[in-house]
């Protein structure tokens, strides 16, 4: 039976300028907090969220 532990979540952005980083850093420190899945399975699995910027 397969059991999900954890669950990486990596967003991958275009186009944002240097200056604008820093916002995206902050909105993803609470942006699970408004987010219905994260929210419900936060308890149980572990969730990580990174970002790449191309």
């Amino acid at each position: 039976m397969l059991v999900i532990k954890r669950i990486k979540t990596t967003y991958t952005l275009a186009g944002v300028a240097v200056d604008d980083r820093e916002t995206v850093a902050r909105v993803l420190e609470f942006h699970a907090d408004f987010c219905p899945v994260a929210r419900s399975i936060g308890g149980c699995i572990d969730i990580t969220t990174e970002v790449e910027y191309v």
